[in-house]
């Protein structure tokens, strides 16, 4: 292929190259298979409600994805070229600003980045209760709910876990007050509580994921907590100074799969 021929050519180590297309791969491989799913939910199953045999039916979608799949390809080149302007933006902002620090011109405050786990207590019981499709329409609530209070912070979702999330803030304070405004729109949409957890701390970014202890330590905090608490790290603390934020401390707590205990702290807003 040219364009692996001409990474290499410029120096890109190959297992570089070959992390950048496992992602590609699980990424298109996720786009294809939910494709594949509301194709027979819209275009499949009404053709043969509507009294089509299955040969009739076959041939209709065949020449209507003729049709739908140049466009779709335009969609999707359409939605990368967004994302990568806006991550190499980032970047190049980052330079810049790294350059004018190095010079005297600039002064940044540092703090280490957040991780963020939020869950749904009593989901698992909730899907024994009202079926698998009821579920799945209430994390499809929950993503909508949470992408949008995370954005709005500077946060982003990492990975989707089903009845929760990951999410990474570069600002601690602004992870924190996402999580509470995602602990209050998660109630407003007569969802099961959440509960948050969050550290402050290294970490390592490969193939689209975060990972290290502070990754480790914010799910379990996560399970620590209690229905619609946010409960973080003395290191959130420290470095969410000057948030609009309240941190009630609850001692020094045992986690499972963490040694040596931690102190943790509530978080609510400031009134």
């Amino acid at each position: 292929m040219p364009a692996i021929q001409l990474l290499l050519l410029n120096g890109i180590r190959p297992i570089v190259i070959e992390r950048w297309l496992r992602v590609c791969g699980d990424g298109l491989r996720r786009i294809a298979e939910t494709e594949t799913d509301w194709w027979r939910s819209d275009v499949e199953q009404p053709l043969l409600e509507g009294g089509m045999s299955t040969v009739q039916m076959l041939e209709a979608q065949a020449e209507f994805g003729s049709r739908i799949s140049p466009l779709m390809e335009q969609v999707l080149v359409a939605i990368y070229s967004g994302q990568q302007e806006h991550a190499w933006s980032q970047s190049a902002l980052e330079d810049v600003e790294d350059a004018l620090e190095r010079a005297g011109l600039l002064s940044r405050l540092h703090r280490p980045p957040a991780v963020c786990f939020l869950d749904l207590t009593g989901f698992t019981l909730l899907t024994e209760e009202r079926g698998d499709e009821a579920a799945a329409e209430l994390a499809e609530t929950l993503a909508a709910v949470v992408r949008r209070r995370s954005q709005e912070h500077g946060g982003r979702p990492v990975k989707w876990l089903g009845d929760g999330v990951m999410f990474y803030f570069q600002d601690p304070g602004e992870g924190v007050l996402a999580a509470l405004d995602m602990v209050e729109g998660v109630a407003t949409e007569a969802l099961p509580p959440a509960r948050v957890g969050i550290d402050a701390g290294p970490v390592i970014f490969q193939e689209g994921d975060y990972f290290g202890r502070t990754v480790n330590i914010a799910a379990r905090i996560a399970e620590y907590a209690r229905p619609g608490e946010v409960l973080v790290s003395q290191a959130v603390v420290d470095a969410a100074e000057g948030t609009p934020v309240t941190f009630s401390g609850i001692g020094a707590v045992e986690l499972k799969g963490v040694s040596g205990t931690l102190r943790l702290h509530s978080a609510q807003r400031t009134a």
